[in-house]
């Protein structure tokens, strides 16, 4: 299936703009399942995956590291490192009674954990996944510029930071001649909008900044499961997703995404996922797959281009 490569913001990366979400591995999918999940996602001719060094140490028995450990098991097995973007963070907890940490000494020691576990010697983009906001920026974007010119990094991104200590992180990768952030991971999606529109999107913009989106469905919300109150009641995380998104403007959105998804004859997660590429700040939504029906509605995603009424009928279901 061919689609259209893009320029990953300001650097020399072509991504297919949709990116595989491997937080799932080692959690709702075993290293089978997962492996051929991604044999799916890349035979269909996406070619971008984000992962993190501490996926998925919430699961019971885990330790955090296993994704990663996935993703370089079926690189070793299937081969063509090269045709594959690769991004993973460094920064965030292992366990919820650890904390952030984002000093140079601690993204040094574990870029090499991340590299042994990923099976390559280069990440494609390595991302600060949460600012712990008393590092000094210089002392994480000197470390960053090490491992850049050691080859073991080629960009980087951030994803959980305030505006504050990104534009800092930018100004100071300028002053310095420092590694700078080419990419921002914010959560950004149909029903949560303001804290990125208020606070990230201009910045974005304004720096030509990747933006790549994670729960892009709103944590399932809007893959189309949920029509109705009963629907809830289906699945362990329901409970949890029906007290945050399904109120009026949360059904109004599920009502929009459902006519339009009739419309176009496709999936209302396609729906959800085309609104993000409709927008002029957003290069690529992350999303993840646990079944190839789910992969089906990546590509029709692609595929449909929303009419200008179509994405103006969305912005208003799920204005704010």
């Amino acid at each position: 299936m061919a689609f259209d490569k893009i320029q990953f913001g300001q650097s020399d990366l072509q991504i297919i703009p949709l990116i595989f979400g491997g937080n799932v591995f080692g959690w709702t999918l075993d290293e089978t399942q997962s492996f051929e999940i991604l044999d799916d996602f890349i035979d269909k001719g996406f070619n971008a995956i984000d992962t993190s060094n501490n996926y998925s140490h919430w699961v019971k028995g885990n330790t955090g590291g296993e994704s990663e450990a996935i993703i370089g098991n079926w690189l070793a097995q299937r081969g063509g490192r090269d045709k594959v973007v690769l991004m993973t963070k460094v920064g965030g907890r292992f366990g919820y009674d650890s904390s952030f940490d984002t000093k140079g000494a601690y993204i040094k020691e574990q870029v090499e954990l991340s590299l042994r576990r990923l099976k390559t010697d280069y990440i494609d983009v390595y991302q600060t996944h949460y600012d712990d906001e008393v590092t000094p920026i210089e002392e994480t974007l000197r470390a960053y510029e090490d491992l850049i010119h050691e080859g073991k990094v080629r960009y980087i991104g951030a994803s959980n930071i305030s505006p504050e200590r990104l534009v800092e992180s930018l100004n100071i990768a300028e002053e310095k001649n420092l590694a700078k952030y080419i990419s921002l991971q914010p959560e950004y999606n149909l029903f949560d909008r303001a804290k990125f529109e208020n606070l990230y999107q201009n910045i974005a913009l304004e720096k030509q900044i990747a933006v790549i989106p994670y729960y892009s469905l709103a944590s399932g919300f809007l893959s189309g499961k949920y029509q109705s109150e009963d629907d809830f009641a289906q699945s362990a995380r329901g409970k949890g997703i029906q007290e945050k998104y399904w109120n009026e403007r949360g059904k109004r959105i599920v009502q929009a995404q459902k006519e339009l998804a009739a419309q176009y004859n496709v999936e209302p997660s396609a729906v959800a996922l085309a609104w993000l590429l409709a927008q002029p700040s957003i290069t690529a939504p992350i999303v993840s797959a646990t079944k190839f029906e789910h992969i089906h509605a990546f590509v029709d995603a692609l595929h449909i281009k929303l009419a200008k009424e179509d994405v103006q009928k969305l912005n208003e279901a799920s204005k704010y």
